[in-house]
């Protein structure tokens, strides 16, 4: 082969190559690009139409919302369906279903897919009852203490608030926080340090004070 031919098509092919892997990383917006902002279409999107399924949530019930959903679905695809029917009658075109494309996709979930994503999900409910355990059998009697404060603050939590209000306001949070962050990080990293320095020093004084048998324990 010609080297100038092949030294074409070395190229062409790392284009191609450069291109597809290009592609591949647009495709892939995470969790984290969404809500640090990114992209502020993508992540306003996501935030609206999450806020407003959760504020739908707090005014009617879950099966009324599900159902206005599917309804509104359920409308636009007929719809569509019957406005493309009508208008291949009138000009008496034979292009077939509009949504043949989808019909004939393949939606099916492949057995290794699925395999996978449940051997994940294990290895984290493993990793959950194991941290049950430990808290509520007592293995450390600090850590089981620190849940104890958090359920009982979490109690007046639950006399103000109701379920769909605390989602409300941490999908605010989720997409408020990080770039409030990421804009001031030296003067919240400062202030965090110090509260955990506090957090720290007030456990190492109440390590102190546990009976000699916990802090065997708690050495070993």
């Amino acid at each position: 082969m010609d080297p100038t031919t092949q030294s074409a098509q070395i190229s062409s092919s790392q284009g191609f190559a450069d291109g597809h892997n290009s592609a591949a990383k647009e495709s892939k917006f995470s969790v984290k690009d969404l809500i640090h902002w990114r992209d502020p279409k993508k992540s306003g999107l996501v935030f609206g139409l999450s806020l407003l399924l959760l504020l739908s949530l707090a005014a009617f019930s879950v099966i009324s919302v599900v159902s206005y959903l599917l309804l509104a679905l359920l409308c636009v695809t007929i719809t569509f369906r019957i406005y493309k029917s009508v208008v291949q009658a009138v000009q008496k075109s034979n292009e077939g279903h509009p949504f043949k494309t989808l019909i004939d996709k393949d939606v099916s979930i492949p057995p290794e897919t699925f395999r996978k994503h449940v051997d994940a999900s294990l290895t984290y409910i493993n990793r959950a009852l194991k941290q049950m355990s430990h808290l509520f059998l007592v293995e450390d009697l600090v850590d089981s203490l620190k849940l104890a404060v958090v359920m009982w603050l979490l109690t007046y939590v639950g006399a103000v608030f109701n379920g769909i209000t605390i989602l409300i306001l941490a999908d605010i949070l989720l997409f408020a926080v990080p770039p409030i962050y990421e804009k001031n990080k030296t003067q919240i990293d400062h202030y965090i340090n110090l509260a955990r320095t506090q957090v720290n020093s007030t456990i190492a004084k109440l390590q102190e004070k546990l009976p000699g048998a916990m802090k065997r324990s708690k050495t070993e």
